[in-house]
């Protein structure tokens, strides 16, 4: 095969500051040039120039290859108290302004308003570029939330009190991304750390000659042996120094719960993920040192080296080319399998090999998010999930799961019993409420109260936080009206232990949804004790379950469990209530859809490998794609070494 013609690269450094200067008009104003992370920042006395005439920015981005953004100059920038008073007066009322965050290491104010669409950028009633000027702030707009999200207030706070921290961090990181190639030559290799051949700890290190990347940076939850529930970062032979950056595809534990250790003994690159990504996995990763303290165990880190987290983050929207290192770009994608879960499209060298990291994907539409995206300028390797990768494992249509979901729910509750639905706060509970919804006001399922616990308030508010992540019309919804879709008069929030005693009240039909989604910890235990004995009652997992969890003995027929009662005792419980599992509401795709994703996935692939799934479900799925589509196929094992390029 013959190769493209390598292009030539422009020369980095000074030189790119001078193709910038030469090709910026005098009449914007421009002060300085500075690294922002993988950005180039331009700093104005007079942003509304440059804002009002985008073609000088996008050719220049033509030109030399990097992102840029406007920023204003320090000079100009009012004192947030000042600024403030001119954003109330130029904010049209019905917009109902909730909150402004000022961010002085990039000089944007982020509003939040109840109305986001009257002021979008081409709303010929307000200007950005005029507020801008005036206030010396850059302007951008969000959606306030009906209930405002506590990890998202304490983001902005982290954000506020470290951002001269974060000015020099990402100047630093600026210039070590574009830093001079050692080598025009192109070697890429994937070390295997943790989740091939299993489920959980997530994590591999893609390294070229000029770059160290590590991707996803998970544990195992379910793991005997406590060796066995962290990525083998000891077998990489490297120091965290020597990371360019990590990359994290979506924010589930088995994916981001030995980032903070990682922070925790040193690490200070930068971490890149979605803008939603960052405060889920910081809610997911606070809630595992409280699961950890009340089971007794020590906490691998602190809530200190989670803060550490939100200052080296860089966040990326879906579908925008990122520079992480001197070598490599990164897009990320739609994966629709949990809000800001990403397929991660890594670009290495001048076009010398694409590789595509699909992390968890769902490759069909739900109600919360659109199908996984499958179109890419060019992929030579996929690396592609095998969760229910067995050919057995086939998924009911969503129609179907939903007519089950309402018939197994319905016959609960005819007979005043409970359903206790285990479920992970993030996604699966969003979806499975919005069923429920949908169905008590059509009339089709039995009204009764829903009584939700956990971290599920708080990352619907997160999820309403962030409508552009959602399907299409769900998006519609919050950002172009006041209905907000995650707030129902059937449910109703446990904010404290001590309101449990309404929904476990005797012979009251009640569904009950509380983390954790595996029986792992969490609410939910305190329900399962009272729920399981009886026999009118009904568990109901609407979740994949680990190896060696708690969820998945009951789920494969238990009849009694040890649980750590409230004062630490041993207490066993009796399972006589019916069990149930559901699969179609998963947020992984079934055998069918990921031999699906492989059909539609464009370009035609060169290699395939296959992770994220027990050995057995990894082997069945690499036959397949091998026998089906004529391609090289690799179920690789833990600390293996795989040459991509």
């Amino acid at each position: 095969m013959q190769r493209k013609p390598q292009q030539k690269e422009l020369p980095l450094g000074q030189n790119i500051m001078a193709t910038i200067l030469q090709s910026i008009p005098k009449e914007a104003n421009v002060t300085k040039i500075n690294y922002e992370g993988p950005r180039i920042a331009l700093f104005t006395t007079t942003p509304k120039y440059l804002m009002e005439h985008n073609e000088i920015i996008s050719k220049l981005v033509n030109v030399i290859k990097k992102r840029i953004v406007v920023r204003t100059d320090e000079s100009i920038r009012k004192l947030e108290e000042d600024a403030r008073k001119i954003l109330t007066q130029c904010i049209p009322k019905e917009a109902n302004l909730q909150g402004t965050f000022f961010d002085s290491a990039t000089g944007e104010v982020s509003i939040e308003v109840k109305r986001p669409w009257l002021l979008q950028k081409n709303s010929p009633d307000f200007s950005h570029a005029e507020v801008t000027e005036k206030t010396g702030w850059k302007l951008r707009v969000r959606k306030a939330t009906t209930n405002p999200s506590s990890t998202i207030q304490a983001i902005n706070y982290t954000l506020k009190v470290s951002s001269a921290e974060r000015g020099k961090q990402l100047k630093q990181v600026g210039e070590n991304i574009f830093r001079p190639r050692l080598t025009q030559k192109s070697e890429v290799s994937l070390l295997t750390l943790g989740g091939f051949g299993q489920v959980g700890r997530s994590c591999m290190l893609l390294t070229t000659s000029d770059s160290k990347i590590l991707i996803d940076c998970g544990i195992n939850p379910g793991a005997k042996i406590p060796s066995d529930s962290f990525p083998r970062l000891d077998w990489a032979n490297i120091t965290l120094d020597e990371l360019d950056a990590v990359v994290i595809g979506h924010a589930h534990l088995d994916h981001t719960g030995f980032l903070p250790v990682l922070c925790k003994y040193g690490y200070k690159g930068p971490i890149y993920c979605t803008e939603p990504t960052l405060p889920m996995m910081n809610l997911i990763q606070l809630d595992a040192i409280k699961v950890a303290s009340a089971q007794g165990r020590a906490p691998m880190y602190a809530e200190r080296d989670v803060k550490q987290i939100m200052k080296q983050t860089i966040t990326i929207p879906y579908s925008t080319v990122t520079d992480i290192s001197p070598d490599i770009k990164l897009v990320f994608a739609n994966a629709g399998h949990i809000l800001g879960s990403a397929l991660c499209h890594f670009h290495i060298g001048n076009g010398d090999h694409n590789f595509v990291y699909s992390g968890d994907i769902k490759f069909a539409k739900s109600i919360l998010f659109e199908s996984a995206s499958w179109n890419f300028p060019r992929v030579e390797t996929l690396l592609i999930e095998s969760t229910y990768g067995a050919k057995e494992d086939i998924q009911a249509s969503r129609q179907e799961v939903e007519s089950s979901f309402i018939k197994s729910v319905n016959t609960v509750l005819k007979e005043n019993g409970k359903v206790l639905i285990p479920i992970p706060a993030v996604g699966r509970a969003q979806e499975i409420m919005m069923v429920i919804d949908q169905y008590m006001k059509s009339g089709e399922m039995v009204e009764a109260p829903v009584f939700y616990e956990g971290m599920i308030a708080e990352a619907s508010a997160i999820h309403e936080a962030h409508p552009e992540y959602l399907a299409q019309e769900l998006k519609q919804r919050i950002l172009e009206t006041d209905d907000n879709p995650f707030d129902s008069e059937y449910f109703t929030n446990v904010e404290h232990p001590d309101a449990r005693e309404e929904p476990l009240r005797d012979n009251s039909p009640a569904i009950i949804i509380a983390t954790s989604g595996m029986l792992e910890g969490g609410p939910v235990l305190e329900y399962f004790r009272n729920i399981a004995p009886d026999k009118k009652n009904k568990i109901l997992f609407v979740s994949y379950q680990v190896n060696g969890t708690l969820g998945r003995r009951v789920l494969e027929g238990a009849k009694q469990v040890s649980l750590i009662g409230r004062e630490g005792k041993v207490e066993v419980v009796t399972i006589e209530c019916s069990i149930e599992r559901l699969d179609g509401f998963s947020g992984h795709s079934d055998y069918n859809q990921l031999i699906s994703f492989v059909h539609k996935l464009r370009p035609k692939l060169r290699k395939v490998l296959v992770n994220h799934g027990e050995r057995r479900k990894s082997e069945n799925l690499s036959m397949s794609i091998r026998r089906m589509f004529r391609v090289p196929t690799h179920y690789p094992q833990i600390q293996e070494a795989i040459k991509l390029y």
